[in-house]
């Protein structure tokens, strides 16, 4: 049934169904998905009233338990607790159930833990993904510390410390280890700010023995950069948006944190100018060229839904179309690379291609690292590994034959 007009519902939730069919309009909902809703709608209803629970009964057991019995009687679609997030936020938005009350966190690792997150978005000023990351990177440092249901910091020293990174970073990768370690000194920072340990030990955390600056930065040569770029479909809404995203990657070395970031209110179209707000929340500018220009006034045009919510330029196409995340850009990324039959192409990728391109074509180390927004040149400098040319001129020929 795919017409949500013939959907009928009975039961304490019929009275809000021409609402919710007019709000899953409003959000962007195809008349199928739109369909699929309003039967759950139904069911949900059905299910209340065979139990006598009236529509302020939707606590949160309720749609758990309710779920349960739909998995029971054989349903295939629309068993998780997302599946009912849209009809509850609708009727939260109306006043009809309480708001979502935030979790309280009864264990004490995950207290502490979210102490330590708020202290990083209020007074690091990190991004939430980076907030994010460091919890589930030191979580077994504080978890190790966990014994007969008490967790005993006070006691920790430097061995503990120097044990827990032996114990974690073996077997991770360079970069995973080295934001491993990093992550561990900010926690030990932040636990001696509080007074929950009095010895400072951050500078207990051992580094990563790791040799810098080894092998070539992995962009794609320019036959498989316009592979990739053609191989999303200008045809279609989805190809128009990940065309924009794709190109602001190779011809700016975006990252795609960054892409999805980026608002409508951050395009200067009379200045020709991008504002990109980029790691430790740090605002610049960058030029918007032509063709990049182009490619996000065509998904704007005739690609961005009409339903979008919010101001960030991209969004999902599915409905609720809200803002896109970090992981959607790189998923984009990664099924135009495999259209294109260039195998498994990490966003990554494309800002190394975006340098790489501009090393060749003589730009100065200099410029690139301003476009790349690198705040040490020392960063940049390994893609002067790319220009092959340059280094064989500087490199001394080997004597044929003589005296040294």
């Amino acid at each position: 049934m795919g017409n949500p007009e013939r959907v009928r519902v009975t039961g304490p939730l019929a009275v809000f169904t021409n609402g919710y069919g007019a709000e899953l309009a409003r959000l962007g909902y195809r008349p199928h998905a739109a369909a699929g809703q309003l039967q759950l709608m139904a069911h949900l209803s059905r299910w209340m009233a065979q139990r006598d629970l009236r529509v302020a009964d939707l606590s949160e057991s309720v749609p758990r338990d309710f779920l349960v019995a739909r998995r029971q009687a054989g349903y295939r679609l629309w068993l998780s607790p997302r599946a009912l997030a849209p009809l509850l936020t609708h009727l939260r938005g109306l006043g009809v159930l309480s708001p979502v009350a935030a979790p309280v966190a009864d264990d004490p690792v995950d207290a502490l833990l979210a102490r330590y997150r708020g202290f990083l978005l209020g007074e690091r000023g990190v991004s939430s993904v980076t907030a994010r990351l460091y919890v589930y990177l030191t979580r077994s440092l504080l978890e190790s510390r966990f014994r007969s249901g008490e967790l005993d910091l006070a006691s920790m020293t430097a061995a503990d410390v120097i044990m827990f990174v032996r114990t974690a970073c073996p077997g991770r990768a360079v970069g995973t280890a080295k934001l491993t370690v990093t992550a561990a000194r900010s926690l030990l920072g932040f636990l001696h700010l509080e007074g929950v340990i009095t010895t400072p030990l951050a500078a207990a955390v051992p580094s990563v023995a790791a040799v810098a600056g080894l092998g070539l930065p992995q962009g794609l040569d320019p036959d498989s950069a316009a592979r990739l770029v053609n191989h999303c479909d200008r045809k279609t809404a989805v190809g128009r948006r990940d065309h924009a995203m794709i190109t602001l990657m190779l011809r700016l070395g975006m990252r795609p944190g960054e892409v999805a970031a980026l608002k409508l209110d951050d395009i200067d179209w009379r200045a020709g100018e991008l504002v990109v707000c980029g790691k430790g929340n740090r605002i610049e500018k960058l030029p918007l060229p032509t063709d990049v220009g182009a490619a996000i006034a065509a998904y704007l045009h005739d690609g961005r839904p009409p339903t979008a919510e919010g101001r960030t330029v991209f969004v999902r196409f599915r409905a609720p179309h809200t803002p896109l995340f970090t992981a959607g850009v790189s998923s984009a990324v990664k099924h135009a690379a495999s259209r294109a039959g260039l195998g498994s192409v990490r966003a990554r990728r494309l800002r190394h291609t975006a340098a790489t391109e501009m090393v060749r074509a003589g730009a100065a180390l200099p410029a690139v690292g301003q476009v790349l927004r690198h705040r040490r040149l020392s960063t940049t400098g390994i893609y002067a590994k790319v220009d092959i040319e340059s280094l064989r001129e500087l490199a001394r020929p080997w004597p044929m034959g003589g005296q040294p």
